[in-house]
């Protein structure tokens, strides 16, 4: 498929995807449907991951062949894409597959299973399905884990402990997964739970035992991957290779993380560099480095991403991962100060450092983060070259201090007696806080590679769009809450915050309903929470938002479809579909919108 076709693929986008959702309730259409896909799958080019628009348009054929409802398109995408890697599964060891099944699988009453750490404890019981396939699993050697939609998968794939999932879901849990896991070129297969009212559910059992036994058959991987480099970006913020790139001067000895008896029993000069080296290593997806690491990579004949490329990302140059960690020191240095300037209690799942350490302490380790990134630079300008290695600091440097100045455009306007604010306002607010460090993280990639001439500008207009539509999504997650850093929903609001949304409202509102909304905001308290909410739904401002962002996305894409090489271009094809959630723009569509916690 040519870049033209791809990007027209790519315009279709759905924006509602619940009608989508149905089984075949027919066991033999079932089978017959499935025999279909994998006869598809064995035409196709598996050199590169299905792209989500392209799993969509070969279903859509598919289902018009067999004369069935457009409703069973999101069940055939899944058996599409299981047929697709299912020979790349099996190239996997058995112990290096993970084994993901839901808790609605179990009985819902009477349950006598456990929880310990890894979900259900079901060797204890031989009552339902659940006992049957994990213990089958386990003798085989996989790694089982009972959850449903667990967000900790990536983490476990990144971290290097498996090399394929295999799993059974509903169909909501497995469109998140198409989002996370096929995208990146992780090996995949799942089986479809038959309803996803997530009780006493039911799945075609025998599929999911020739799933969890399908034989182990090495064979020369054939699908291009950014596993590799996920992984490379996850290893440099472990204690090995962190000190290894990261040499620290003061701190020389002790845990990363560092526990609080080993903290007060430091010398007090290597305190500050021991507090920023925790931070550094704890907690984030490493979003950041990655790019940088994918764009070189890209640039440099993507040896990192083709299907053997592990050994490559293993061994990428050092001063390509020190500059790639410069990126997320000052990522980290603006995550500190953030938290002091917005008063946030907690990063992580933990407390913020300066709920813990005070604020001086916790503005001097940002200070640290920030010198630190610019040392990791310096140290390499020998074997950067003096005109590269400056080229790369003055990035960095312009990307810091557009940061300060929309972040202190953020802070005048929340000590204002008044707030106006339109929302091409928020967005140049958006454009300085958030998109500088996308663009910093995709230049320093390219800029490490070679020239960068033709690319300067694509660039920067894509990390703007991009970055844009980045944060309107994290505007409309803060009205959900998350289990890390906003545990309290609506924190932007209390904490007066100059959101988008904020400046769709009072775009909307009449006079006095803009007032009602000011003192609301005024009293900061979390009892006003719904009453907000009342006045941003009769704005429709949460649709509007979602529309936002499809617009800036839309524009990301446009830049994306004219950038050479084909390698980079899908890479930013594979940012878009990953960095902005789009589960989450579907939970604010009309027919889905009551504002709960995501599952």
């Amino acid at each position: 498929m040519d870049s033209s076709q791809h990007a027209q693929l790519r315009r279709r986008r759905r924006r509602s995807t619940s009608h989508l959702k149905h089984v075949p309730q027919d066991r033999t259409l079932r089978e017959v449907l499935r025999r279909a896909c994998c006869e598809m799958a064995q035409q196709m080019d598996k050199s590169q991951p299905l792209s989500k628009e392209q799993m969509e348009a070969a279903a859509r054929l598919l289902l018009e062949k067999h004369q069935q409802p457009e409703g069973y398109l999101g069940w055939t995408m899944v058996m599409l894409a299981s047929a697709f890697w299912q020979s790349q599964v099996a190239a996997v060891p058995y112990h290096r597959r993970l084994f993901l099944l839901p808790h609605c699988l179990k009985h819902a009453e009477g349950c006598p299973a456990d929880y310990d750490e890894f979900g259900l404890d079901c060797r204890k019981c031989g009552a339902c399905a659940i006992a049957d396939f994990r213990i089958k699993a386990e003798d085989l050697g996989y790694k089982v884990l009972v959850a449903e939609g667990s967000p900790i998968v990536m983490k476990i794939i990144v971290s290097g402990y498996v090399d394929a999932i295999v799993g059974v879901a509903c169909l909501n849990v497995l469109e998140k997964a198409l989002d996370k896991i096929l995208l990146a070129g992780i090996p995949c297969m799942a089986v479809p739970l038959h309803s996803s009212d997530c009780r006493n559910t039911s799945v075609d059992e025998d599929w999911v035992l020739e799933m969890v036994q399908l034989p182990y058959r090495p064979q020369q991987a054939q699908t291009q991957t950014y596993l590799h480099l996920m992984r490379a970006a996850n290893r440099m913020f472990q204690p090995e290779q962190l000190r290894q790139l990261a040499p620290p001067l003061r701190y020389k000895e002790g845990p990363i993380p560092i526990d609080q008896k080993q903290l007060e029993r430091l010398d007090t000069l290597a305190v500050t560099e021991a507090l920023a080296y925790d931070f550094l290593a704890k907690g984030g997806k490493h979003s950041r480095p990655f790019i940088t690491l994918a764009v070189y990579d890209a640039l440099t004949g993507s040896p990192c991403t083709s299907p053997d490329g592990a050994a490559e990302a293993e061994n990428l140059p050092e001063e390509v991962l020190r500059c790639a960690m410069s990126i997320e020191t000052f990522h980290k240095a603006s995550l500190v100060h953030d938290d002091i300037e917005d008063d946030d209690a907690f990063r992580y799942g933990e407390q913020t450092l300066h709920k813990k350490y005070g604020i001086p302490t916790a503005i001097n380790v940002g200070d640290y983060l920030i010198g630190l990134g610019y040392r990791l630079v310096t140290r390499e300008a020998a074997s950067l070259g003096a005109q590269r290695a400056a080229d790369i600091l003055e990035k960095l440097a312009e990307a810091h201090m557009k940061l300060s100045e929309g972040q202190g455009t953020e802070l005048m306007w929340r000590d204002a007696w008044q707030r106006p604010l339109a929302p091409v306002d928020a967005l140049k607010i958006y454009a300085l806080k958030t998109a500088p460090a996308f663009e910093a993280a995709l230049y320093v990639g390219a800029r490490l590679a070679g020239e960068v001439d033709g690319l300067k500008e694509p660039l920067a207009q894509f990390a703007r769009h991009l970055g844009i539509a980045f944060q309107i999504t994290n505007d409309l997650k803060d009205w959900l809450g998350d289990e890390d850093n906003k545990l309290q929903a609506a924190a932007d609001v209390l904490g007066g915050r100059p959101t988008v949304l904020w400046a769709l409202a009072l775009e909307a509102l009449d006079p006095q309903e803009q007032q009602q909304l000011q003192q609301y905001v005024a009293q900061a308290s979390p009892e006003v929470v719904p009453r907000v909410r009342a006045l941003y739904e009769k704005a429709g401002v949460f649709l509007k938002a979602v529309r936002l962002v499809e617009k800036y996305q839309q524009r990301a894409e446009a830049v994306a479809d004219q950038v050479e090489p084909e390698s980079l271009r899908r890479l930013l094809y594979y940012l878009v579909d990953t960095v902005v959630d789009q589960q989450l723009l579907d939970h604010f569509q009309p027919q889905t919108m009551e504002l709960q916690p995501l599952a």
